[in-house]
């Protein structure tokens, strides 16, 4: 087995701890939803949305892709180890994050007017700052994460989300109060909506605060090992030393394939925004407050708990960006197949019961995050909808980064663009011609994600040559989820009919369904002992299996 296997490079390992930290991360996003939304209320949570969703494009082409381009890059370069020129690509694109994402910032902050409702306007142009300093982050974390470094990157995620989640509640509550006079919710129309505009730009703010105070926390990272990184720079005997111009080539090669494919996958959710608004508010004469508020229950709440899980396979995508990266550069396909093949595997084993779990407890999770009885109902169908989705978008993302690692960057916006205009085609008709409102969007992210997927596997079967284990990756973790669905539902129902708490009800059943699944997943041999001890803790795992003598 080669070094790559080892608990100190293992990509799964590395994957593990991000996943962690997302996961922590969206909990405390999760979390902090719920008294924001109190605060600002469903229509200031929907113009909050509103403006997140092209901040989020916006970001997506200036500065997101940045950590996963950069990580590709440098690490190809720290494979040869040419730890000089991995450095000189650090520099170089820092100084073209701060030039775009400066552009970036200001076209968003003048620009508002025209992508969003005047309302949601000085939300956007509260965001627009934010964009700047997440490019230098990006960096920061890319050139840690191409060193199959993973803990920084973990520990400013969560330390991003909990100042996010604090100044948001704080200055939710108070940009009402200092621009209102009062707290105290008005009667009247257009002092609502007032109420809303500022609470949702005070919770805007606290994501430009978690931002800043993870980039302050990854220059200190840099600061300390800046000495070691610079004495490897003075051992490093290349040759060839990448001129700035060679590597500002280099650079825009790599990013701008990346952002295309980031952008275009991730457009889907501004695009349906832009749309389902447009058509039910202008051709179907239907309330802002009304059509905004059910946006706010359907991005704000039930697409925020279906994210959860893809955490998972967006920590996974990034940790094997690297990899995959140093093995094609080495020239080593059948080891790029074989990780490509044990990540979606390492995948599916988490997304699946995940989906499932979702949809079998779709009300009692949204009671337990957002426990609001105007929407619990909306919030809880959309969510057992959506649920189907959490698998079709972890082996999306995770597909989107194996193809990008391996060379083929143009592939994923190819598929990201055909699926786009698929489910467009999908969800005019619906929202113009029936009465399904909100979930029209519903129904066209399901499909988009599903035709990712499907894309995005048949693009790595022909680049890659690869073809996924079918049984251990998707059918046995299928039949373990369906058992562990039941099973939860049903001690779910029995505690509610006994204590008629949702709260008490719903942990216990969370509890059995991931003992459950874990059982029957190894007494159906879908997990090997070798795959369980690659996991994070994954001795533990082995250790209790052995004690249940469910392994030998």
């Amino acid at each position: 087995m080669s070094s790559n296997s080892s608990k100190k490079d293992s990509f799964i390992l590395q994957a593990g701890i991000l996943a962690a930290a997302g996961f922590i991360s969206r909990i405390i996003g999760l979390l902090y939803v719920s008294p924001v939304t109190w605060i600002i209320g469903s229509v200031g949570l929907g113009y909050y949305q509103s403006a997140y969703s092209y901040y989020a494009i916006v970001l997506m082409i200036s500065s997101y892709s940045i950590p996963s381009a950069i990580s590709k890059v440098i690490a190809q370069k720290l494979s040869l180890r040419e730890y000089r020129n991995a450095h000189r690509i650090f520099i170089c694109a820092m100084y073209y994050v701060l030039g775009v994402g400066l552009i970036a910032s200001l076209l968003l902050f003048f620009g508002a007017g025209h992508l969003v409702t005047e309302s949601a306007v000085p939300v956007l142009q509260v965001l627009a700052p934010t964009i700047f300093v997440y490019g230098i982050l990006g960096v920061l974390r890319g050139y840690f994460q191409a060193h199959k470094s993973m803990v920084q990157t973990s520990f400013s995620q969560i330390l991003e989300q909990i100042i996010n989640a604090a100044v948001s509640i704080g200055a939710a509550y108070g940009f009402i109060v200092l621009f209102m006079g009062t707290y105290e919710r008005s009667e009247v129309a257009s002092e609502q909506t007032s109420r809303a505009v500022y609470g949702a730009m005070g919770s805007a703010l606290g994501t430009g605060a978690g931002v800043l105070a993870a980039l302050l926390f990854m220059v200190g990272v840099y600061v300390l090992n800046r000495p070691m990184i610079l004495r490897r720079i003075r051992r490093d005997r290349t040759q060839h030393v990448d001129s700035y111009c060679e590597i500002s080539r280099m650079i825009l090669q790599v990013v701008l394939p990346f952002i295309l494919s980031t952008a275009v996958y991730n457009l889907s959710s501004s695009l349906n925004n832009k749309l389902y608004t447009d058509i039910m508010i202008k051709l179907r004469q239907m309330g802002e407050t009304q059509v905004v508020g059910d946006y706010g229950v359907f991005n704000g709440e039930a697409m925020k708990i279906s994210n959860i899980p893809i955490a998972f396979a967006s920590a996974m995508a990034s940790a094997i960006i690297p990899t995959v990266s140093q093995l094609v550069a080495r020239k080593e396909l059948a080891g790029a197949r074989e990780k490509t093949g044990q990540a979606v595997k390492t995948i599916m084993l988490i997304s699946i019961p995940s989906a499932v779990g979702l949809f079998a407890l779709a009300k009692p999770i949204t009671w337990l995050l957002f426990p609001d009885e105007s929407t619990i109902d909306l919030a809880a169908r959309i969510l057992m909808a959506l649920s189907v989705s959490v698998v079709f978008y972890a082996l999306s993302t995770l597909s989107n980064s194996i193809l990008q690692g391996i060379g083929r960057v143009n592939t994923p916006i190819i598929n990201a663009a055909i699926a786009l205009m698929l489910q467009t085609a999908v969800m005019v008709p619906l929202l113009i011609f029936t009465n399904l409102g909100i979930y029209a969007v519903v129904i066209a992210t399901i499909v988009y994600s599903g035709l990712m997927c499907v894309l995005n596997q048949l693009s790595m079967h022909k680049a890659l040559g690869y073809r996924q284990e079918i049984m251990s990756t998707f059918v046995i973790p299928f039949l373990a989820s369906a058992f562990m669905g039941g099973a939860a539902w049903v001690v779910y129902e029995s505690l509610l009919m006994m204590t008629g708490s949702i709260v008490v009800s719903v942990l216990p059943a969370i509890l059995v369904a991931v003992i459950v699944y874990l059982v029957l997943l190894i007494l159906f041999k879908g997990v090997t002992e070798a795959e369980l001890r690659a996991m994070p803790k994954g001795y533990l795992l082995v250790k209790a299996a052995k004690k249940c003598r469910l392994l030998r």
